[in-house]
């Protein structure tokens, strides 16, 4: 009798290789750059997720697989880091093609642990635009749900206080809607970052994820003008929405502006001036003589030559003064003898500087202006309240400004003469320091929430960045900020008129 002989099976060593790392790559962690740790796949999906970073674009590119995030466990692909306390992470975030399940999700996640059952909340968008607050109380229990009025959102904010948890979300351009759960007891360090899920277990999708910043916000105790916290230096194309970290620092940056040569930003720390130059990262400080507690109104004449300041130093009350020296430093030269004033532009022709000022014990900041040559200063508003934020347009023919005349911080112009006052802003924010755009043709300003008082513009703050053109009309969210006082005081529009520079805030260690 004839014995068969079973020949042994040899798989070629690409297909042993692949399966090698198949297998290790399902349960290992990856270390991917950017400001995440590490990248896991939770729950062990058939097909192992995987991230990519560039850091040219700052864009964070999600490919994973999984089941679902739902029920008692979890399947997806997760991209995160250990963070203790309370935090802020945003993003803009796209899926990329239409995709196999209308249920397939992305989004922020706080998470327990990296086991597939751990205790987690997220804040989510599905592929049919469903948005919701999604969490699981305790390991092992049924996934609950809050659904958001958003639909299909591409600028999503999950924000931890404590054991609340704020899910913010908007299409780009407009505020945001807000979503919460205030009873989660999630541990103090959690980990915490961007997700995919595919809902299908043979199925790979791609997210994207830009714009991503992780904020560490102002502690509850913080002392305004006497604690600080760190400070991001931003460009925003005003096109594209892209937004670029140029300089960080753990000190209170603020209010910078661009010279006309488009080369450098000027901007304020601790009551000096420095220069930074936008393609070496060289800072170089701006030398002010006397002038040794100078406030963020620092402005640039339009020809690049002049430096306005205000500084509070030689003043006997420490109030603020105007002072103007060449663009390069110099010894300061007295502009306003009286206090308080503060500057926030020249005319196009250098013969005017423009400012807020209180005189005569008014009671309130007026806006006035004054010729350089003869030092002859005109008051131009006189309303109750508030006036502040005045900068002249490109070609002169009007001053913007920002005003609580109305009973809530709104943005205004009139004529150089102070005629012809009329309001452009209608809404419920509080608006503040309006920049006209090189060509004339666009507004960009700063927008408080409305339980912010009128006549406040406080530090580290959720604020938005808005446009609108200059003769009024729709406004449009063009950054989403955590900020505030500091962020855009004075001009802050590249000369070609395509970015605008601003400082966002966070603890930097």
């Amino acid at each position: 009798m004839k014995t068969k002989t079973i020949k042994p099976c040899f798989l070629p060593p690409f297909f042993i290789f692949f399966f090698i790392m198949t297998a290790i790559t399902s349960c290992k962690t990856e270390k991917p750059t950017g400001i995440f740790d590490q990248s896991t796949n939770i729950g062990n999906p058939r097909i192992v997720g995987r991230t990519f970073f560039n850091d040219k674009t700052g864009e964070y590119k999600l490919r994973g697989a999984g089941e679902n995030i739902w029920d008692k466990r979890d399947e997806f692909h997760f991209l995160h880091k250990k963070i203790t306390g309370d935090f802020i992470l945003q993003a803009r975030v796209r899926f990329v093609g239409e995709g196999e399940n209308p249920h397939r999700k992305a989004g922020i996640m706080v998470r327990d642990s990296l086991s597939d059952n751990s205790a987690h909340i997220n804040g989510v968008v599905h592929g049919d635009g469903l948005t919701s607050l999604q969490y699981r109380q305790y390991n092992g229990a049924v996934t609950e749900e809050k659904k958001s009025a958003s639909v299909a959102p591409n600028i999503i904010q999950l924000e931890r206080k404590g054991n609340t948890f704020i899910f913010s979300t908007a299409i780009e351009g407009e505020p945001f809607t807000k979503t919460e759960v205030d009873y989660l007891d999630l541990k103090k360090e959690a980990n915490v970052g961007l997700f995919v899920c595919s809902h299908e277990k043979n199925v790979v999708e791609e997210v994207i994820f830009d714009n991503v910043r992780l904020i560490i916000p102002a502690p509850g105790d913080f002392v305004p003008y006497r604690d600080f916290i760190g400070s991001h230096v931003e460009m925003l194309d005003i096109e594209t929405g892209k937004r670029k970290i140029v300089h960080s620092s753990p000190k209170s940056l603020q209010a910078p502006n661009w010279s006309p040569n488009g080369k450098t930003l000027i901007y304020n720390c601790e009551g000096k001036l420095y220069s930074f130059e936008i393609d070496s990262a060289k800072i170089t400080e701006i030398k002010t003589g006397f002038a040794q507690n100078n406030n963020n109104d620092h402005v640039l004449s339009f020809d690049g030559k002049l430096l306005g300041i205000s500084d509070h130093t030689e003043d006997e009350e420490h109030q603020s003064l105007i002072y103007v020296l060449p663009a390069t430093g110099g010894t300061p030269e007295l502009v306003t003898p009286e206090a308080p004033s503060y500057l926030h532009g020249f005319s196009p022709d250098s013969e005017y500087m423009v400012y807020t000022a209180g005189r005569n014990d008014a009671g309130h900041l007026d806006i006035y202006k004054i010729a350089l040559k003869t030092r002859k200063e005109t008051r131009l508003t006189d309303a109750p309240g508030l006036d502040d934020g005045s900068e002249y347009s490109p070609d002169g023919e009007y001053i913007y400004f920002n005003s609580d005349r109305t009973g809530t911080m709104q943005i205004w112009r009139m004529k150089p003469d102070g005629t012809e006052q009329e309001q452009l802003t209608f809404d419920e924010y509080n608006d503040w320091f309006p920049h006209v755009s090189p060509d004339g043709k666009t507004l960009v300003f700063i927008s408080y929430a409305p339980e912010i008082a009128s006549n406040d513009h406080p530090f580290y703050k959720h604020v938005y960045i808005r446009t609108m053109p200059v003769d009024g009309g729709d406004v449009n969210v063009v950054a989403y900020v955590y900020g505030g006082q500091g962020s855009m005081n004075v001009f802050n529009w590249s000369p070609n008129g395509k970015r605008i520079a601003f400082v966002s805030n966070t603890v930097i260690e």
